[in-house]
């Protein structure tokens, strides 16, 4: 299987002509020092400008293969002129060249003598003329490098390359027929399906089968994990899929589908299974005050030469065992963030970077969202670059708009450029200067403190622009030079670069200004906020074979199609509870209104209606509330009127540990009641099964506010979908009012009440959008 994309049953073994000489040709360090490279779209425009300057007969983009025993190698060279007979590898760059490091440009003339020899074989050449072409996005010049080689020669060369990946791709290869026969034969690890796993895990399968992609509405309960993964991997042996990714909005996620796998290969304990656990970079790195190269980091210095004895440990511990022997323990059968990071300090390398070498080698790639659907996703790279067939599983998928329109939108502070510049070297300080100049004109210009624009400000990108291509290139030529600050306005100058040249209707760009002490201080925030991610993750659906979205909330369906861009063969399934009516009351006290206006009479009244049903029934309850504001004056309210309930509250920015003590509050013996604030921690993700949790109160539709952003993008989706209010509000709030509901029922043997508090809850629309198995009533005032 592996890092290529691997024909297993067919007796070839194709690799794309960039991985093999990774794998091969890639020695000594790690160093990141000849960066920040160009952009994509720069590294495109500067090809396209390379090969304009040549003649009209110059080809681009030639597809070339040839195959080496099993091996199929395959690629497209950048371009060949025929009358010179010279073909030329394009790489764009920023800086120095001289500061190339010498791994780096070995790589490149691998790759040029590779394509060479796949040249001289398709056209019947002799020999060729090779050319390595340097341009330098700056100052759009071009540095050639020229070799001659003969067609024996680089056969030679092509052969020895293929020879030292081939004992790899067999390993690979025997790999995958194993993986694939052991997974077709693979039972169901239970005993049987749980009510409607059946239903969601057929869905799966079914969606692989057709190569479409699923939203699935599932509720929680019926074990979304094993029956999401269990049909995917299934459908790998059956549809020629490569990898499965799993990919969860936070780390309980992660570690659900961890155990999933476990659960699994305990029911196939031969399943030869590799299953790879991502972190983020900041997590993963060992040694944070160090830059990412040689001379500054040990687990850098040498890598590529110690990453060969890194990669081999770290899938022997995926071995199973022999079919003779004692099942291996589950544990050693994951490369989760712990082992994996004990690998690499094993074999003094740098764990991120192992964990990205090893996201080519393993069956299962469990990570986060971003590592798929961000601009600069590593898994949609891979994907891309070895052609990899891989079906794409997206837990909580409720959570995928709000944070897709993070992953492509972009802010930008005055104040933090005003700080920078105090600091810069003397040779951002014009590049700069020009930038905060532009920005104080913006500030003068708008004389209300919220405005929303058509159009970007030219003068302005055209500063920013210019001042990120200085900072490029001032880092390209000082490596050494750290400068947290700097690195962080460049990053953002970057990002909004990017976003700038694909903005349309799906975003806004906006000014928030704040006045300072004095008038010369205003301060203000650039925003290019994403409001419609579905531009940017169309093109991410289409190149899997088949993605996955589940979660217990993801009505209506038409929302998160027109918002995440799902393709228009995308199959839909509502997958029936295993929850019935009787299990959980859900009333609606519309005597109280808990509109903003409202809010200071509905405390009395709601602090009456959950002491009323505490003293019904005694137990662990959890109240949402709209705001900590809120929140804190409904919970002063309820201890004044009954000071013998234990109250416990949810505080702003709780760290994982003080989360933690929050839930632990909640036992099977315990009583009292919780005070949350809706959308938060506590809201979704928590199982509180049994007595542990037997009731809860929902104070709030939970509506985004209404506030000029909030209006902006409302008055967009009513122009993009007619619904601007519906998609803008109604559809995001109620959908935490369901999952913070859906912390109460978690098992077929729970019971337990909901309290709606809102006449807005009684409205049939409203209605429309709950669970279907509720059945609701209202809840009169006594």
């Amino acid at each position: 299987m592996g890092g290529m994309s691997a024909l297993a049953g067919q007796g070839a073994y194709t690799v794309a002509v960039r991985a093999l000489c990774e794998f091969t040709a890639k020695t000594g360090d790690l160093d990141l020092r000849f960066t920040p490279s160009p952009t994509a779209q720069e590294g495109i425009a500067g090809h396209a400008l390379v090969t304009s300057r040549r003649d009209e007969d110059y080809e681009t983009e030639i597809p070339l293969s040839g195959d080496f025993g099993p091996l199929h190698v395959r690629g497209r060279a950048d371009g060949y002129d025929r009358r010179a007979n010279r073909l030329e590898e394009i790489k764009t760059y920023r800086g120095d060249l001289k500061k190339m490091p010498d791994n780096q440009r070995q790589l490149h003339w691998a790759q040029v003598k590779i394509y060479g020899h796949l040249l001289c074989e398709s056209q019947g050449l002799g020999q060729v003329h090779l050319a390595l072409v340097y341009f330098d996005i700056g100052s759009q010049k071009e540095t050639v490098m020229h070799e001659e080689h003969t067609a024996p020669a680089l056969r030679a060369y092509f052969e020895q390359q293929c020879g030292r990946f081939l004992q790899w791709a067999q390993k690979e290869m025997a790999h995958r027929e194993a993986r694939d026969t052991q997974l077709k034969a693979m039972r169901f690890p239970h005993a049987d399906f749980r009510p409607g796993q059946r239903q969601l895990a057929e869905a799966m399968y079914k969606a692989s089968n057709r190569g479409v992609c699923l939203l699935a509405q599932a509720p929680t309960g019926i074990g979304k994990t094993v029956g999401s993964l269990f049909p995917m991997l299934k459908a790998s042996a059956e549809h020629g899929v490569d990898k499965v990714f799993f990919l969860a909005a936070k780390t309980s996620g992660r570690q659900m589908a961890l155990d999933a796998v476990d659960i699994i290969r305990e029911g196939a304990p031969l399943l030869p299974l590799r299953t790879l656990e991502l972190a983020a970079k900041s997590t993963a790195c060992v040694n944070p005050d160090k830059a990412c190269h040689g001379e500054s980091c040990p687990l850098a210095k040498g890598f590529y030469d110690r990453l060969p004895a890194a990669r081999q440990s770290a899938l022997d511990l995926m071995l199973p065992p022999a079919a003779d022997s004692a099942p291996a323990p589950a544990s050693f059968l994951a490369l989760d963030r712990e082992t994996l990071r004990a690998v690499a300090l094993a074999h003094d390398v740098c764990p991120y970077y192992l964990g990205s070498e090893m996201a080519r080698w393993c069956d299962i790639v469990i990570g986060d969202y971003n590592y798929y659907f961000d601009i600069s996703a590593m898994l949609h790279s891979l994907t891309q670059l070895n052609d990899w067939k891989v079906n794409v599983l997206v837990d909580e998928a409720h959570n995928m708009v709000s944070r897709a329109r993070k992953m492509y939108s972009a802010e930008m502070e005055h104040a933090s450029l005003r700080m920078l510049r105090k600091t810069v070297p003397e040779e951002l300080k014009k590049p700069l200067d020009r930038v905060h100049r532009q920005w104080n004109q913006l500030e003068k210009d708008q004389s209300s403190e919220y405005q929303c624009y058509a159009t970007l400000p030219e003068k302005f990108m055209g500063a920013l622009q210019t001042a990120a291509t200085a900072i490029s290139d001032y880092m390209a030529d000082h490596p050494s030079h750290v400068d947290a600050d700097l690195q962080n306005f460049y990053f953002e100058a970057l990002m909004f670069a990017r976003l700038a040249e694909s903005f349309g209707d799906h975003a806004l760009f906006d000014i928030e200004k704040s006045e300072g002490a004095r008038a010369s201080h205003s301060n203000s925030v650039l925003c290019i906020r994403n409001i419609v991610p579905a531009p940017f993750l169309k093109p991410r659906f289409e190149s899997t074979h088949t993605t996955a979205l589940f979660s217990a909330t993801l009505s209506p369906w038409n929302y998160f199609g027109d918002m995440l861009g799902m393709p228009d063969t995308t199959a839909w399934v509502d997958v029936e509870s295993p929850f019935v009516a009787e299990q959980l009351a859900v009333r609606v006290a519309g005597h109280i209104s808990t509109r903003y206006q409202h809010r200071q009479q509905s405390l009395r009244p709601i602090a009456a209606l959950m002491g009323q049903q505490y003293q019904r029934q005694r137990g662990n309850y959890l109240a949402f509330f709209s705001s900590f504001d809120y929140m804190e004056k409904a919970a002063n309210q309820f201890a004044e009127a009954y000071p013998d309930v234990p109250v416990w509250r949810q505080s702003r920015r709780m760290d994982e540990a003080e989360r933690a003590q929050f839930l632990a509050r909640f036992t099977l013996e315990s009583e009292g009641i919780g005070f949350a604030v809706l959308g938060g921690s506590f809201g979704e993700g928590v199982d509180l099964p049994g007595a542990r949790l037997i009731g809860a109160f929902v104070a709030t539709l939970g509506l985004p506010q209404i506030n000029p952003v909030n209006e902006q993008i409302r008055q967009r989706m009513e122009a993009i979908f007619g619904a601007g209010y519906d998609y803008t509000y109604t559809y995001p709030g109620l959908q935490k009012v369901v999952q913070a509901a859906g912390r109460v029922i978690r098992t077929q043997s729970d019971r337990g009440t909901v309290y709606l508090i809102d006449d807005r809850f009684g409205r049939p629309e409203i209605q429309q959008l709950m669970p279907a198995w509720w059945r609701i009533e209202s809840a009169s005032p006594t």
